[in-house]
């Protein structure tokens, strides 16, 4: 991994690139293509927080944050909750770092925003984020959001 990695907001310019963004095809099934996640933050930019991931000026990745004050506002034990809400690493530049970095941004603006852990939620299987997650220290809480498990990450000190 270079020192030259950065996320990027995504922009007329790069909106194409983004969108031709891809996984490996036995990783389809466990992530959304770029374009939908766009459209997804388009549609809720008061919660999703879409960036590339770029090395030098080449795009190896995209990585969407999201921010939600509650689940549900009424409910005062219902946590607040902020992490990694899509994470796309192109199928040529996997095992480099890049997922690495992207998630240790997110959380880097989960804490500028005030808080403490930040969530991801994977779908099981042979070729799933499961174990990437698991390396970063993620756990898993007990959860479900739909079929996938929601992990935690206590963010505490300097690193993720």
């Amino acid at each position: 991994m270079t020192s030259l990695l950065r996320l990027e907001k995504v922009t007329p310019d790069n909106v194409l690139a983004a969108c031709r963004l891809q996984v490996r095809p036995d990783q389809e099934e466990f992530v959304a293509p770029v374009a939908r996640s766009l459209a997804e933050a388009y549609t809720q930019p008061e919660i999703a927080w879409p960036r590339l991931i770029f090395d030098g000026e080449q795009l190896v990745g995209f990585v969407m944050g999201f921010f939600m004050v509650r689940f549900d506002p009424d409910n005062p034990d219902d946590a607040f909750r902020s992490g990694i809400w899509r994470l796309n690493i192109a199928a040529g530049q996997q095992g480099r770092g890049y997922g690495r970095f992207a998630v240790q941004s997110v959380c880097e603006e989960v804490r500028r925003r005030g808080q403490t852990r930040a969530t991801v939620t994977w779908a099981p299987g042979e070729h799933g984020p499961e174990r990437f997650y698991l390396g970063l220290g993620f756990r898993p809480t007990g959860e479900k959001s739909g079929d996938e498990v929601v992990g935690e990450l206590a963010l505490t000190g300097a690193g993720a």
